[in-house]
């Protein structure tokens, strides 16, 4: 199973909206890496909510339960979208900081390229991230 990491900006979707929510269309993608990710996704596949600018962190897990589709909005039919729904919040959110200050996440795309959108995220960072908010893998 692959895992992923998407970014959302508080004011554009926030966690608490994503759970009131229960589903949505991850869409407005367009970075053509990013939307690569997206196509490379399969259904049942975890993903990782990160809220980016205010107070950086990872704040739950969801799951793809769409693979990628056509956006809607992309007359050129470049982009694409997923749909996810949430399975858990963090017990704590994990900082940018926090994964910055850990020399085995060094390598993350969230590090390397912070304006990357999507990205995936290898298995060991994936379970380090899950300790570092308080679940065991």
């Amino acid at each position: 199973m692959a895992y992923w990491l998407f970014k959302t900006e508080p004011g554009d979707y926030s966690w608490e909206r994503f759970i009131a929510d229960q589903r949505t269309e991850w869409n407005g993608v367009r970075n053509h890496q990013a939307a690569a990710n997206m196509r490379a996704m399969q259904a049942g596949e975890r993903a990782f909510f990160y809220r980016s600018v205010k107070d950086p962190a990872v704040l739950g897990i969801m799951e793809i339960v769409r693979t990628a589709y056509a956006a809607p909005d992309d007359p050129a039919g470049k982009f694409v979208q997923v749909d996810v729904v949430p399975l858990e919040a963090l017990p704590e959110p994990v900082t940018l900081a926090a994964i910055k200050a850990t020399p085995e996440l060094q390598d993350l795309a969230l590090v390397r390229q912070s304006r990357l959108s999507v990205m995936p995220i290898a298995d060991d960072a994936w379970r380090r991230i899950c300790r570092m908010g308080g679940l065991e893998t």
